[in-house]
Order: C-alpha cells, then structure tokens, then sequence
C-alpha cells in the first residue's frame, strides 16, 4: 500500500505535517517515532527468538 506513494506523495505528506505541527515540533515527532518503532522491532525480534528457542528444546 505504502509503496505506491512516489516521491510527490511524500513531499506533500512532509509539507502538511509541517503545516500542521510547525518546524519546532517535527523532530520531537521523528524522535518519538523512531523510538517506537525501534521498540516494536525489539519485540519482534523477542517474539521470534522465543519461538526459535521453543523449538530448538523440542
């Protein structure tokens, strides 16, 4: 779905959320967001260690 947003897309999605969140607030955003992800991959990453290890005792 995201794939098929181009280059165009995304500047005018950029553009709005500067519009409507202002410059000073962006970076704080980009931060907040990168962590969340960066925590979502973490337990992901758990998740699947957790099922590799439950497997390799079988």
């Amino acid at each position: 779905m995201l794939s098929n947003i181009g280059l165009p897309g995304l500047i005018l999605i950029l553009v709005i959320a500067l519009i409507i969140f202002g410059p000073s607030k962006l970076p704080e955003l980009g931060r907040s967001f990168g962590n969340g992800l960066k925590e979502f991959k973490n337990s992901v990453k758990g998740i699947a260690d957790d099922d590799h290890d439950h497997d390799a005792q079988k």
